[in-house]
């Protein structure tokens, strides 16, 4: 995940080698080039490290975060190539706990819906992220939704542990049972996530605030928007 750093934007990426960090930089030069902002980074061996700062501005902007988000997707490509890797069948424990930021959203709630997710490991490097259309429904079934995608997903990878953080209060007091599942609605849903329960030693669930959760938030709207009519 991106983290604001005296007033920029920072990540570290981590390869399995230097050819695979330098394949990585040089998409992101020409991407970087292409969007007309070059970026501060730093190399050394297989680590790969980004400051994003726009110079003529006093603050991070949407020309630093679309670069990001950029990096990002180059960034998975390379997670889904290394994933087929022999070595990777062999996964040491220390990369069985992932990381779930999920997110849902509904344009009229009633109103067309899309769920999405980004998985991560420990070291903040994304294994996944994905959204997908629900069709006409609320912003409490996509918020669930997510999480079940997401879980889904983390133990399609072999993850033992996750560690999940949702901007829903509902989602997260009704998972950990601190609210009771009244609407009827969402017993269905619910029940299917604590039926993927068991295939985990630890789930926990967080909630975060929307801007500490705005990379889940980008595939749900991006999903959206790719949608007619909405």
């Amino acid at each position: 995940m991106w983290q604001e750093k005296n007033g920029k934007l920072y990540k570290k990426f981590i390869f399995d080698d230097f050819a695979e960090a330098f394949s990585f930089m040089a998409e992101v030069a020409d991407v970087a080039e292409e969007q007309q902002h070059h970026p501060e980074w730093k190399n050394v061996y297989n680590i790969v490290e980004f400051w994003l700062k726009t110079h003529d501005e006093d603050a991070i902007t949407d020309k630093d975060k679309r670069l990001a988000s950029t990096i990002d997707e180059l960034a998975l490509q390379y997670a889904d190539t290394t994933a087929a890797k022999p070595k990777s069948s062999n996964i040491p424990p220390a990369a069985k706990k992932v990381v779930l930021y999920a997110d849902g959203g509904s344009r009229g709630n009633p109103g067309p819906s899309a769920s999405g997710y980004v998985l991560y490991d420990e070291n903040e490097q994304i294994l996944q992220q994905s959204g997908e259309y629900l069709g006409i429904t609320t912003n409490n079934q996509a918020e669930y939704q997510a999480v079940k995608l997401g879980l889904e997903k983390a133990k399609a990878i072999g993850a033992r542990e996750v560690d999940i953080y949702l901007d829903s209060l509902l989602v997260v007091n009704q998972m950990k049972g601190t609210f009771k599942v009244k609407n009827r609605d969402l017993w269905p849903i619910h029940q299917a996530i604590k039926d993927l329960l068991p295939a985990f030693q630890q789930v926990t669930f967080t909630h975060v605030p929307r801007e500490m959760n705005k990379l889940a938030d980008a595939e749900v709207n991006k999903v959206l928007d790719a949608q007619p009519n909405t």
